[in-house]
């Protein structure tokens, strides 16, 4: 699926390239065109504000409603300030004796006219101070994280005391607890073991579907691509790294370097490709969520921007039907790439807790 779902995102910015490059061709203006490329790199990029609402005035004028976010800057000292002073990149913010741009959701020194400098090969040359800001891939994990802590606190409420009947938000989440401990964990992991990597397994879980499906609510405060950002699948394919070499049997590392009833040549050459694979393993990881999530967001604002590229009333019905019904596809996908990282993750658990007996 994974593989479909690139090839049309592929497809889609192809097309839109095409039709754009045609356009400058027949001597249109590019500043009056709509650039379909910069709108969806816009939306699965992060930023330094979260968007609210757009709205044209009265006058004409095109408004914007953001939530501005805080900028945590260490240079010279530690400053803090909102993102809303640099009035989306149109000004420059003065701390002590150091001028700060946002320049392309990026924040750099410059002088008090804001002057950005390029290279031979048009990168900025502006030196950066050290962000710990607050951006929207950040504010919408912890959203993410404040309803998962809801919606299990809530449910836990009803196991205290007696047992009860499940009802209200018990009801949803204790099937999807017991599939995840039943037919993940406890299917890819030995029994007397599988309980200690459950609660890891749930988070793993829970934490990437929330955020799958807040990437996928067209409006504030959902719209963030928090699961197609490689910093977040590096960080949980790291953690599945760690917990599955730290909790690996003597078994699992002999196997690794040194495995029984193979020729020692052979065991020198395996012993290289499964040092290797102990790096693929979590590489795969990363790479599967971060395609998937990003390539469907592609597609979906692609066939949007098919009816402005294109302009004309008659392809909007179809853009708006495919891009509907590729909406109801990324609805499952959300909860599938969910359980595949959920399940390779056991898997990975699994065969490096497992004991071997020759």
């Amino acid at each position: 699926m994974q593989h479909i779902k690139l090839f049309f995102a592929l497809l889609a910015c192809w097309a839109i390239t095409q039709n754009s490059i045609a356009a400058d061709k027949h001597g249109e203006s590019s500043d009056n065109e709509f650039d379909p490329m910069e709108m969806i790199m816009h939306h699965i990029a992060d930023a330094h504000e979260w968007h609210v609402i757009s709205y044209t005035s009265k006058s004409g004028e095109e408004k914007h409603i953001t939530l501005p976010l805080p900028i945590i800057l260490i240079d010279d000292g530690l400053h803090v300030f909102m993102s809303s002073a640099f009035h989306h990149g149109e000004k420059v913010v003065q701390k002590g004796d150091n001028y700060y741009k946002l320049y392309h959701e990026k924040i750099y020194k410059t002088d008090a006219l804001g002057t950005i400098n390029y290279g031979p090969e048009h990168e900025v040359l502006n030196d950066k101070p050290i962000d710990f800001s607050i951006t929207r891939n950040v504010a919408s994990m912890w959203l993410s994280i404040i309803i998962i802590i809801w919606l299990f606190t809530a449910a836990a409420k009803r196991y205290k005391g007696a047992p009860a009947v499940p009802k209200g938000m018990q009801s949803f989440l204790e099937p999807l607890i017991l599939f995840v401990r039943d037919d993940i964990a406890y299917e890819q992991i030995d029994k007397h073991k599988a309980d200690k990597f459950v609660p890891f397994l749930l988070t793993l879980f829970f934490f990437i579907w929330i955020n799958n499906l807040i990437g996928l609510i067209p409006f504030f405060p959902g719209a963030s691509n928090l699961t197609g950002n490689i910093s977040l699948t590096m960080v949980l394919a790291l953690i599945t790294f760690l917990v599955t070499n730290f909790s690996g049997t003597k078994s699992y590392w002999g196997h690794i370097f040194w495995m029984p009833g193979v020729p020692v040549p052979i065991r020198l050459l395996l012993s290289v490709i499964e040092f290797i694979g102990l790096f693929t393993k979590p590489f795969a990881l990363m790479i599967r969520l971060l395609a998937n999530i990003t390539a469907g967001h592609i597609i979906i604002l692609s066939l949007f921007s098919l009816i402005f590229v294109m302009k004309s009333v008659a392809i909007a019905p179809v853009s708006i039907l495919m891009a509907l019904m590729m909406f109801m596809l990324e609805l499952l996908v959300a909860v599938l790439q969910a359980y595949i990282f959920t399940l390779l993750s056991a898997l990975f658990i699994g065969m490096a807790v497992h004991d071997e007996e020759h």
